[in-house]
Order: C-alpha cells, then structure tokens, then sequence
C-alpha cells in the first residue's frame, strides 16, 4: 500500500474495525488504491496502528465479504478487481460507501440532520 494512510481515532464511538474497513473501502472505491495492490499484513496494520491483530483482521474479513479484496497464502492481501462497467455500480457497493460515509461523518460528531444535509447539498451540486 503506497502512502494512503489509515488512521484510527481510539476516542470515538466508532468502533476501530469500522474505521480500517471504511477508510480502506473508500479508498479502493475512489480509486486510491488500485486494483493489485498489496495491503500491509494484518500483523504489520495492527503494530502500525497500535491494536490488536484481530481487529485488522476484522476489518480486513469485511472488505473480502464485500469483495473489495482478496487474500491468497503466499500472495498477501491486495484490491480486488472492481466492475468494469463504471456506469453498472452493484448496490452492495453504494451501501458501503454510505455507511463509510455516515460512520465517518458520526466519528467528526455530526448528527443525523447535518448528515442528510451535506448529502442533499453534494447532490444539488452534482458532486
């Protein structure tokens, strides 16, 4: 993984398997990493951010249940191939980026209006 950083803030109320897996899913579905591209271990993750092993892993069991990577002994973890077709996006994929999104805007402490408010104005601006 080249210099996209995850980080994970211990105060909030999201847990911190949830914040790996968001952070890491919206920057495979943007484009940030690319698909190939190794991930760090679980192990090396975990030590960089200071948890324990398991909570990577958990985030990690997420992202390849949503397909996003894929893990092979011997090969690593790395991003999984996305659909080809821009223009067809798979429903599980808009969930995940809604709930990385509300899972993020939660962590900065907004509420449910402000949150539905940012979405109403990035689709009036066609964001």
């Amino acid at each position: 993984m080249s210099d996209p950083a995850v980080r994970v803030d211990t105060t909030s109320q999201v847990p911190p398997y949830d914040q790996i897996r968001a952070q890491l899913a919206a920057l495979i579905l943007t484009g940030r990493l690319t698909e190939g591209e190794r991930l760090p271990t679980v192990r090396q993750l975990a030590a960089d951010l200071g948890l324990a092993p398991g909570t990577v892993a958990r985030a990690y069991r997420e992202l390849e249940a949503a397909e996003l990577i894929r893990t092979r002994r011997g090969a690593g973890t790395r991003v999984a191939a996305l659909p080809s077709d821009p223009a067809g996006f798979r429903p599980e994929q808009l969930a995940t980026l809604a709930r990385d999104f509300v899972s993020s805007a939660r962590a900065l402490g907004a509420d449910t209006e402000a949150i539905l408010t940012a979405v109403r104005e990035a689709l009036e601006q066609g964001a």
